[in-house]
């Protein structure tokens, strides 16, 4: 039976709702942290596309697609309806399988409809994030004793058991901690400051004085505030600060003022340089003024020379909000009191070091940027009060775990309670490291992925109080509480079976699952457990009691397992890492193998996959087919935003279904499949046009058509015997496309015109003067078999994209040869200059008033860029005096001949 998603996907809907709302899925991300969040709209549409069927009736067609449409305007929106459709398509046994489930995006989306659901991942932390979303939230739990910390007014509270729960734990636990802590965070004036800012100190290497590196002397900024006092508003003149050095004492003392900084930070930009030049700031002392370069600075580190400095207290002001003062004495003596506090903590068990021993993995100078700054251990990345207070947070969790098992909860329900607070942990964390630096901006604290997934390290940092600010336990946990809550399923929802494991290896029978809906990991865009043993070795002592096998791995480290993690390590190569491209395309293969195992035979294998770059399309899709999978669907939405993952831009993500290839495909010929592409391309276009789908987006649909097309035959030869790669079919089912769309420029068909000259009107018919990411620059030129240079100069550089050349930016130079679109564009160019300029152009690219093709592109062009674009109306001007052109043309070429005539005369003369 063919699935709708092999026809039809509602990409308009997923688009839509992927940018913000219910669709976005903000709201499950702020559960737990983990990476690469796939947005609710597009993950329910995959689902449901997957297993509903694509009846042969139109009209059952058009009903189907309106139910879709329907259940794509909320979070449960009709999810009976949905399920019962399933249902009567699949009778009983209907099931999915997440074999990268990360969070557990994907598979919420099955559990929320009542049907099994199964999720993978071999990474711990995931599986814990996936419990927390897709598990534990769909169980019911009112046969638990009350938790000894709930107040007693609040059993009658008509909110689900588990949300009351939670709730409650963490309160307990932000109650422990406050008081744990209270004598390492002492009150000033009977109030918690928010927090602290502290800087590293280095030792000069010219005067021997350490002085502290700091990038930024704004606290506050300037702003029109309203009074609280309600006396209107006033002026906040914002602060900043500054280091005053003693030379004579050798010591240095920090001056907090109102206003604007008033002296330059000890970090600072090289002359001439850029702030995001490799090399780094300078580090000045501000004794003798010696500058430190990157390489003096790295050394000092490597060596062990530095040091943790505190600088300023962070009160909540009533009227400014954040306001910062130097610290007082008794706030130093509780920073060496938890610094000796520290040293004195017992372990979580036999292997277990109560301060993070765990070394960091080398090559990771991207991922884990401390290591470049001497970090050797996950317990190095926080000062020892930052982990002094980890730890207590860890211990009281702990803690509450035994009481809950005394209390005589389930031990699945204490897994579940103190699950949640160890993701209240992990959220915390990031913002609570020496990479957590003060947004001035917001007035908080930024967080540690402010760089996407590399965690951030900086000599400036913030640390987080126990005051109710934002980072503090109270904040983060009021984030993750209200998350949960927003995502409670429907009562119809089951839990879904999470499990860790390899996608390699699956643990299911062959042909046991209904579909297999997945988001693979993209190549080398994320790091997923080098950026998260940060959190593993914080959650594994945290859950040492409820979640020991959470500790359990073989790695020598006593981090993360990577030996079959399905990435391409960023940076690897600088110490031979094994996760290489070759490891990756490998091991993707062999994954989409056991996908293609246990689907069952009239199920799909769904991915999702977004990445501009042709080349690592051509790898995906040569894993999809060394898999024994045949795509059949491939439709794009655009679900980023615009955003980055890890360092790649990305808009558009396909989401693509395959099938299992049937067995005893015959072999195909080149030309016979190049005609089958294009027969079903055109039959698809029809619907493509009726669904309203845009002509850019298209071209990724033919994705789908294509590869089905190239699937029916087990190998294709081309007419040597040679076989065909099959990335080469997907410039030619884009093609196909144009062709399909029968694009006439103004009358005359687009393949009239020469290849340069398609390219770039088939650039504007798609795209006109809007900027694209390099990487369509790539895909058209393989689409019109150009080689990138013969086009480059009509696309060019904007930002970090391109876009479409103005003529005052174009180069090309004209002659009889020049293409169509050259002369256009000397055509606008020439405008300014008058018909004289214009008829030059004509005459020496030989052309004439009565070319057709030439003034069917200036038409075209004038019409297609925006009404206000400077060549749209230079090419206006050029076609209101086309006659006046075609004039000046022929004057040009009489007075030429008339040159020639009295220059032949003259050399008659001398010749007399």
């Amino acid at each position: 039976m063919t699935r709708m998603i092999e026809r039809w996907f509602p990409c308009a809907e997923v688009s839509a709702n992927s940018r913000s709302g219910w669709g976005s899925g903000n709201a499950e991300v702020g559960v737990m942290t983990w990476f690469a969040k796939r947005p609710s709209a597009q993950a329910k549409a995959a689902t449901i596309c997957s297993l509903l069927p694509w009846p042969d009736d139109q009209a059952e067609q058009q009903r189907l697609q309106l139910l879709v449409q329907q259940a794509m305007t909320g979070r449960y929106a009709k999810a009976a309806e949905i399920r019962a459709e399933i249902a009567h398509s699949y009778g009983d046994g209907v099931s999915t399988l997440d074999p990268f489930s990360g969070r557990g995006m994907i598979p919420l989306e099955t559990a929320r409809l009542g049907i099994g659901a199964q999720a993978l991942d071999y990474s711990p932390v995931a599986v814990l994030a996936s419990r927390l979303l897709t598990d534990y939230p769909c169980r019911a739990w009112d046969d638990e004793p009350p938790v000894p910390y709930l107040e007693l007014d609040k059993l009658v509270e008509m909110r689900p058991r588990l949300v009351q729960d939670v709730e409650a734990v963490l309160a307990e636990i932000g109650t422990r901690h406050r008081d744990a802590l209270k004598e390492f965070y002492p009150k000033v004036a009977n109030k918690d400051p928010w927090g602290y800012l502290w800087a590293i100190t280095i030792p000069c290497q010219e005067c021997s004085r350490h002085f502290p590196l700091i990038g930024q002397l704004e606290l506050r900024k300037p702003s029109k505030r309203k009074s609280r006092a309600g006396k209107g508003t006033f002026h906040d003149v914002g602060q900043s600060y500054y280091i005053d050095p003693d030379i004579e004492d050798s010591t240095w003392s920090v001056v907090v003022h109102e206003g604007g900084p008033r002296r330059v930070p000890t970090r600072q930009v090289p002359p001439g340089k850029s702030k995001y030049d490799s090399n780094g700031r300078l580090a000045v002392c501000p004794f003798c003024t010696h500058a430190h370069d990157r390489p003096t600075q790295m050394r000092i580190f490597e060596k062990g020379l530095h040091r943790d400095a505190p600088l300023l207290a962070a009160d909540i002001d009533p009227e400014v909000g954040k306001s910062y003062r130097p610290l007082e004495q008794e706030e130093l003596d509780a920073i060496q009191a938890a610094s000796a506090a520290l040293d004195d903590q017992p372990s979580f068990g036999p292997f277990l070091a109560a301060v993070p021993d765990e070394r960091i993995p080398a090559g990771n100078t991207w991922t884990v940027q401390a290591t470049v700054y001497g970090a050797r251990t996950y317990g190095d990345m926080m000062n020892a009060r930052q982990t002094l207070s980890f730890i207590t947070l860890a211990r009281s969790i702990r803690e509450i775990g035994m009481e809950l098992v005394k209390n005589g909860n389930s031990d699945d329900y204490v897994r579940a309670l103190t699950g949640y607070a160890a993701a209240v942990v992990a959220r915390k964390i990031r913002r609570a490291t020496r990479g957590c630096t003060l947004d001035v901006s917001r007035a908080g604290v930024h967080d540690i992925f402010a760089t996407e997934s590399s965690l951030n390290t900086s000599f400036d940092y913030f640390e987080v109080g126990l005051a109710d600010g934002p980072g503090s336990w109270g904040s983060v946990a009021d984030g993750t509480l209200k998350a949960l809550e927003a995502t409670m399923p429907l009562p119809m929802a089951v839990p879904c079976e999470v499990a860790h494991g390899s996608a390699i290896n699956l643990p299911f029978r062959d042909r046991s699952i209904s579909a297999v809906i997945t988001d693979p990991p993209y190549d080398a865009m994320i790091d997923y457990s080098d950026a998260s043993d940060l959190f593993y070795v914080w959650i594994k002592r945290t859950l040492v009691d409820s979640w020991p096998e959470l500790g359990m791995t073989a790695h020598e480290f006593g981090v993360q397992e990577k030996r079959e993690e399905i990435i391409v390590k960023k940076g690897g190569t600088s110490n031979n890492d094994h996760r290489d491209r070759q490891h990756y395309d490998t091991l993707i293969t062999q994954a989409f193998q056991e996908a293609q195992r246990v689907v069952a035979h009239d199920g799909v294998v769904t991915i999702v996959f977004g990445h501009g770059e042709p080349e690592v399309w051509k790898r995906l899709l040569t894993a999809i087919h060394d898999a024994g999978l045949v795509l059949t669907g491939a439709w794009p939405a655009k679900t980023e935003a615009g955003g980055k993952i890890g360092f790649t831009n990305i808009v558009t993500t396909l989401t693509m279904a395959c099938r299992p290839a049937p067995p005893g495909r015959p072999v195909g010929r080149k030309g016979v499949v190049e005609s089958e592409i294009k027969a079903e391309i055109k039959k698809r276009y029809l619907d493509w046009e009726r669904w309203g789908l845009a002509p850019a987006d298209m071209l990724m649909a033919a994705a789908g058509p294509a590869m089905e097309a190239v699937g029916r035959y087990s190998e294709v030869l081309d007419a040597k015997g040679d076989t065909v790669d099959i990335s080469t079919f997907l410039p030619m089912a884009r093609a196909a496309v144009q062709e399909a769309m029968a694009v006439e420029i103004n009358h005359e068909p687009l393949e009239a015109f020469d290849a340069r000259t398609r390219f770039a009107l088939w650039w504007i018919r798609l795209y006109g003067r809007q900027a694209q990411a390099k990487s369509e620059l790539r895909w058209q030129a393989l689409a019109a078999s150009l080689d990138l240079a013969v086009v480059r100069d009509l696309v060019s550089d904007a930002g970090k994209g391109v876009r479409f050349v103005a003529s005052r930016e174009h180069s090309g130079r004209i002659n009889g040869d020049s293409a169509v679109i050259d002369v256009v564009l000397a055509l606008a160019a020439a405008s300014e200059e008058g018909l004289q300029a214009m008829g030059e152009v004509l005459v020496t690219s030989e052309r004439t008033g009565d070319d057709t093709h030439l003034w069917a592109a200036v038409q075209f062009l004038a019409d297609r860029l925006p009404d206000n674009d400077p060549d749209s109306v230079a090419l206006t001007r050029v076609l209101r005096t086309r006659a006046g052109i075609s004039n000046a043309a022929r004057s040009v070429t009489a007075s030429s001949r008339d040159g020639a005539r009295r220059e032949a005369d003259g050399d008659q003369l001398r010749l007399i």
